[in-house]
């Protein structure tokens, strides 16, 4: 008996028509991916499977789930079925945790709600499912003291308490750096050994799955336009759309050379050290090196990538290049000018520098419109210009990213997630930096959409001078974009060098092992 069968479902909501006679089947035990752009319709069939869809939704079709119809099933019916025959986990796991709860509690609650049990068994048994899925954190533990790898680990732990039969992970490790990206993986691959349930996975990204799903499925715009067994589909793409999907993850951009130029930022000795909360109440209080003794320097008009996982230090050193963070030791410097002056960031030098977020969306106030957001550097400079220079200056910014001066007057929310992407760009560039920092900033965009950004990010660097700290978990991403790589483990430079050099001959351990966890896609794929 088929676990998960889709009939020609169609889905509209209110006149908009999102899904055109999707049709997919699966077995007990089966790995199905489904991946496609934003806006294919993945997110859509697996909220219809939930029987989440928003309201105004009108589907069509027949969804059998395990042998009932979940578009003919009502709600109180479908709410005993979340949890106990369906299951499912989110992009974000910190917005679907409920940060006032202990993680412990928060999966005990899927356990109370779907068995007739005391709430000590439930606690324990929550207890058993957070070390079944590699969590070595108490249970008593709150959200915001987790990694994203680990929260992630929470929400599988809830979606599985009660071992349904399919699981739906949308997204799963999206925001993950490399190796814990494996580590989930592995996980949910092992989850559907031991349990014999369905997953299907939803992704963007065809090398996450390709080592994983037994099939594929690729949707566009509503569509199923290819599917089949994954390595024979990656061997065999028929379809135009499934070659462009494959082409854009193993895009590489052209890159000009770099020519040799002084130092344009310097940090050299760099410590910053956290003084942790005591276990105890009369305890020593030993202080956390985030940055340990880190130096290295970027030259005018280098493009330098920084790797690492998680909590390697990334985050920290970046607020320190920027002046939003003092250090203890060490000294961090912009040609020749320091980053702070005692313990006071130093304005002049920050004018100098931008920064480019992971989420565009949120790094945006929405009630602004384009031309006041991408201006808003403005208020480092002593003359920001006025009139008509400042109309001048914006539309110079949104046509050197690709986009329209007319987009001025718009709204952010009236792009897509690649548009906004280009204007936070805009935003960096308004200002005419000598360095800007990419944290993160394509590892939330499709395929199709990263290549574009990254292609435009290299053009700019055929137009200007342009100087950039790149850091991302994507290692072939910071091998197209850049010169040179800086690894960072436990707030250390472990190794740094040539980007091609460091990727294709590392010498560190761990290194290694970022290089071992990367998915990779068959190299005879578009064959």
């Amino acid at each position: 008996m088929k676990l998960l069968d889709i009939k020609n479902l169609s889905l509209r909501i209110n006149t908009a028509p999102i899904l055109h006679n999707v049709s997919l089947t699966m077995q007990p035990g089966e790995i199905t991916a489904i991946t496609g752009e934003s806006g294919s319709g993945k997110s859509m069939t697996a909220l219809a499977i939930m029987g989440l869809l928003p309201q105004g939704a009108v589907p069509g079709g027949q969804i059998m789930l395990d042998g009932t119809d979940i578009l003919q099933t009502p709600e109180p019916a479908l709410c005993k079925m979340r949890g106990n025959t369906m299951g499912m986990v989110f992009q974000e796991p910190m917005t679907a945790l409920n940060p006032l709860q202990t993680i412990g509690a928060q999966v005990a609650e899927t356990i109370l709600i779907h068995e007739k049990t005391t709430k000590a068994q439930a606690h324990a048994s929550a207890a058993a499912m957070l070390q079944r899925v590699g969590l070595d954190q108490p249970p008593s533990r709150y959200p915001h003291e987790l990694s994203g790898g680990q929260r992630q680990r929470v929400c599988i732990a809830m979606a599985i308490a009660r071992h349904p039969k399919l699981l739906i992970a949308d997204e799963p490790t999206t925001a993950l750096d490399v190796t814990t990206q494996a580590r989930i993986l592995a996980l949910l691959r092992g989850i559907v050994r031991d349990f014999d349930m369905g997953l299907l996975l939803i992704t963007h990204d065809l090398a996450v799955v390709a080592d994983v799903a037994d099939r594929i499925v690729v949707m566009e715009k509503g569509r199923v336009v290819e599917t089949g067994p994954t390595q024979h589909l990656l061997q065999n793409m028929q379809h135009p759309y499934t070659r462009a999907l494959f082409a854009a993850s193993t895009h590489r951009v052209d890159l000009p050379a770099h020519k040799a130029a002084p130092p344009l930022l310097t940090v050299r000795g760099v410590t910053r050290a956290y003084p942790p909360s005591r276990k105890t109440l009369l305890g020593p209080r030993h202080r956390f090196k985030a940055l340990d003794d880190v130096s290295f320097h970027i030259d005018h008009g280098e493009r330098v990538g920084l790797v690492g996982e998680s909590g390697s230090g990334k985050s920290t050193l970046t607020r320190a290049i920027l002046g939003l963070e003092a250090v203890q030791q060490g000294q961090i410097t912009l040609d020749g000018q320091p980053v702070f002056t005692g313990h006071k960031p130093n304005i002049a030098v920050r004018r100098q520098m931008q920064v480019v977020f992971q989420d565009p969306y949120s790094s945006f106030n929405p009630r602004h419109r384009v031309a006041r957001l991408i201006t808003e550097p403005f208020h480092l400079l002593e003359n920001p210009p006025n009139g008509a220079a400042r109309d001048r200056a914006i539309a110079n910014a949104l046509r050197d990213v690709g986009l329209s001066p007319d987009d001025a007057n718009k709204y952010i929310h009236e792009f897509s997630g690649g548009q906004r992407q280009r204007i936070a760009i805009a935003r960096a560039l308004i200002v005419q930096p000598e360095l800007i920092i990419f944290d993160e900033a394509v590892s939330a965009l499709d395929v199709s959409v990263r290549a574009q950004v990254l292609d435009l990010i290299a053009d700019l660097c055929r137009k200007r001078p342009l100087a950039y700290l790149f850091i991302s978990h994507d290692l072939s991403v910071v091998r197209s974009i850049t010169d040179r790589v800086l690894v960072m483990q436990a707030g250390k430079i472990v190794e740094q060098g040539a980007t091609e050099t460091v990727l294709t001959r590392p010498r560190h351990p761990y290194t290694q092992s970022l290089i071992a966890a990367a998915p990779r896609l068959p190299a005879t794929g578009a064959a």
